[in-house]
Order: structure tokens, then C-alpha cells, then sequence
């Protein structure tokens, strides 16, 4: 009997190992990761404002991208051109800082999972059994300790909150064998009263957090817009110093031709010989002029290269027909009067309105700083309740249970003589 009673045991100890290690198993990192994810971009999206931009290119490498992301390869076209719009978004998907910029975006964001985890209920479970072999002693036991409740939480409202209930099971195998069933349920919770800590500290870590993450936003998209601009501009330099080193070439053709029509008008007694040195000087002059235009070229081009994340030994070039495209379409001047200008900055730069909300964070967190000066009183309260008897852990002795309130307050004596 008692061999039968220990193999069952065993059984039901091992079954309730393989439950474990299968739930464990489910919560892997990646199923983390992935609710991770989620989380973040539901954050993002419900703070992204249609007048912040447009919403793309804003997902970090490893998620899986949006039908509004620019796709593309990281490999130069079997041709080697490369047209403005594969320019643009190349560097969007591939250049560092445009990269740190999406995953400074996404800790921000992620950090504020961390905050709100941090008012929510946190509920906790676990089970832990052990066999204990005393010879010596006459006896062998297994017991199980099983604990769930509530971990200590802040409330928005500054309450914290803490619960638990243990069930403890013995079983006694050898010796004088019996069962020991018992529960017990403890807890314990402050409320603030007056002060700093009257649910405002609590208030204002969510507050600035949450806000945290809004001003990442318009960082993020003030930050796009100037990359996309300083791309195109890099892309017209880089055709500005080509059309350079075709116009250096040019002339040093029309040199050489010029120098060889002198001297052939030399030979014929038509022109002095110091009219074809002087020839020869400014041949030398527009190959020097070439060969600098050529090395101006080729070096903006390797910088270029490098914005875009490409190799510099990368055999690649940039489409002359934008510049084409750019005629067609005509440069308009902006129909700005000075005071319209500073005007629709003041109204529509999102780094500005950060500045301007960064204020009144400013004037919130003063106002906190100085209740914190004040008295702080807490209203603090506790049980503890132990069941029934040592074989009815399910018949908790309310009425006899530990029963505690009380008054915490801090009189904030010493910084009255800071």
C-alpha cells in the first residue's frame, strides 16, 4: 500500500512537472518579443497625429513591416542607376541613424509598457514540492507550498496594494502517516492621504511617460523630414559635381583642340610660338581643373554611398534624368511674408511644440516638488487570516484572524532646515 501510495505520488509529481515546463515552454522569449511588439505599435499608432506626417518607415528591422513601408533590397540595381525615389528609400531602411531613430522611437514607447505594467494588478502563482527523506529520524514526507494573489502594486490613485494566499500540503509516507492540509491569506495596502504622495507621484510618472513617448513621435518625424531633404540635396550635389567634371571636360578638350590648331598655324608661320605655350598653359590649367572635378565627383559620390549604407566600392550612379525631371517641374519660391512664416513655424514645427510642452511639465513636476515639502500622511491597513484546521485549508477563521490599521505620517521635519 504504502509502495502504491508512493508510485501515485511520484506520477502526480512528475505530471504536474511536465504542465510546467510545457507552460514555460509556451511563454518562450519570442512569444514575448512578439506581445512586445504588439503593444509598442498599438502605443505608437494611437499617439501618431495625422498632422505629424505621413505614417511610414517607422518600424524597427525585425518586425514585420507595414504595406505603407518602403521595401527594398539592399543591393545595387542590376543597372547601377539609381533614381531619386530608390535613393530615398534605401536610406530610410538602411542608414544608422535613420535606424537609431526608429529604435530610440520604439524604447520609448517600450518604456512605457514598462510604466503601465507598473499600475496594474500584477497577479502571481507558484508551486513548489520537495520529498524528504529522514531515516534517521523514522519518517518521509512530501509536501507541496502553492502561492498566488496580487504583487505589490501601485494604483493610479497612489494606493499600493498587496495580497497572497499560501496552501501548504504534507504528506506524511512513514512514521505515523497523515495529511496536513493549511491556507493562509495575507494582505496589506497604503492609501495616501495628503501630500506629494496622494496619488500625485503615482499620477506623474504614467503623465510623464505617456507624454514621453509624444514628444519621441514628433522628434521622430521632425527628424524624417530633414533626413529626406538632406538625401535629395545630397542626391542633386552629387549630379551638380557630375555635370562639373563634364563641363572640365569639355574644356579641356576645347584645350587640347585649340593647342593643336596653334601649332599646326605655327608651322604654317600664322602664329607667334609663345601663342602656343600660351596654349599649352591653358591645357595644363583644364586638365588640372578636370582631374579635381573628378576627384570632387567621385569623392561626393563615395559619401553618398555611405548615407545610403552601399559599399564605396559599390559600381553605382546616380540618374542624370532627375535633374531633367526637376527643370520640368520648376523650382516655386515659397509666397511667405516674414511674420506668415514665423507664424506657421511657431504653429507647425513639431520640435517647437515639444519646447512648448516640456513647459508645462516643467510647471507640473515644481508644483509636485512642492507638496513634497509638506506633511505626507498614509492610511495603512493589514490581515493575515490562517485556516480553519491543519486538514480544512478551505475554511479560512475570518473572525479570528489579524487585523491591522493605522496612521503613517511624516511630519517632513528635516527639510524644514534645508
Amino acid at each position: 500500500m504504502f509502495y502504491k501510495f508512493r508510485l501515485v505520488t511520484l506520477l502526480c509529481c512528475g505530471l504536474c512537472a511536465v504542465i510546467l515546463f510545457g507552460m514555460a515552454g509556451a511563454c518562450s522569449p519570442e512569444y514575448y518579443k512578439a506581445d512586445a511588439d504588439e503593444e509598442v505599435y498599438k502605443i505608437i499608432d494611437s499617439k501618431w497625429q495625422d498632422s505629424f506626417g505621413q505614417k511610414v518607415n517607422y518600424t524597427i528591422s525585425d518586425v514585420s513591416p507595414s504595406p505603407n513601408d518602403v521595401q527594398i533590397e539592399k543591393a545595387v540595381p542590376l543597372s547601377g542607376k539609381i533614381s531619386l525615389a530608390q535613393a530615398v528609400a534605401m536610406a530610410t531602411a538602411h542608414n544608422r541613424d535613420y535606424q537609431r531613430q526608429k529604435e530610440q522611437l520604439y524604447l520609448t514607447a517600450l518604456s512605457l509598457t514598462g510604466t503601465r505594467y507598473q499600475y496594474a494588478l500584477r497577479w502571481f502563482g507558484t508551486i513548489d514540492g520537495s520529498y524528504t527523506d529522514e531515516k534517521d529520524n523514522g519518517y518521509d514526507d512530501v509536501s507541496f507550498e502553492a502561492k498566488g494573489g496580487v504583487d505589490k502594486t501601485q494604483l493610479l490613485d497612489g494606493v499600493i496594494v498587496n495580497t497572497g494566499i499560501v496552501f501548504d500540503w504534507v504528506r506524511f509516507l512513514t512514521g505515523a502517516p497523515r495529511t496536513s492540509l493549511s491556507s493562509v491569506l495575507s494582505g496589506d495596502v497604503a492609501v495616501p492621504l495628503l501630500g506629494a504622495g496622494a496619488g500625485k507621484i503615482a499620477r506623474e510618472n504614467l503623465t510623464q511617460a505617456e507624454r514621453n513617448v509624444l514628444y519621441q513621435i514628433r522628434a521622430f518625424n521632425r527628424y524624417r523630414k530633414t533626413f529626406v531633404v538632406s538625401i535629395v540635396t545630397g542626391y542633386y550635389r552629387v549630379l551638380q559635381r557630375r555635370d562639373e567634371v563634364t563641363n572640365s571636360k569639355n574644356n579641356y578638350k576645347r584645350a587640347v583642340e585649340s593647342k593643336q590648331r596653334l601649332g599646326m598655324e605655327a608651322k604654317a608661320g600664322r602664329k607667334k610660338p609663345y601663342e602656343v605655350d600660351q596654349a599649352e598653359q591653358r591645357v595644363l590649367t583644364a586638365g588640372d581643373s578636370y582631374v579635381r572635378a573628378q576627384r570632387r565627383y567621385e569623392q561626393q559620390l563615395d559619401e553618398f554611398k555611405i548615407t545610403l549604407s552601399l559599399p564605396t566600392d559599390a559600381e553605382v550612379e546616380l540618374d542624370q534624368n532627375e535633374l531633367k525631371v526637376l527643370e520640368k517641374i520648376g523650382i516655386s519660391q515659397p509666397d511667405y511674408t516674414l511674420d506668415a512664416a514665423i507664424e506657421t513655424a511657431l504653429l507647425q514645427r513639431l520640435d517647437l511644440a515639444n519646447s512648448t510642452d516640456s513647459i508645462d511639465d516643467a510647471v507640473r513636476n515644481f508644483i509636485l516638488a512642492a507638496d513634497g515639502l509638506g506633511p505626507q500622511l498614509n492610511l495603512t491597513g493589514s490581515i493575515n487570516v490562517n485556516s480553519r484546521e491543519k486538514t480544512d485549508f478551505s475554511q479560512l477563521q475570518f473572525h479570528e484572524g489579524a487585523y491591522q490599521v493605522g496612521l503613517d505620517v511624516d511630519l517632513q521635519i528635516g527639510r524644514a532646515h534645508v
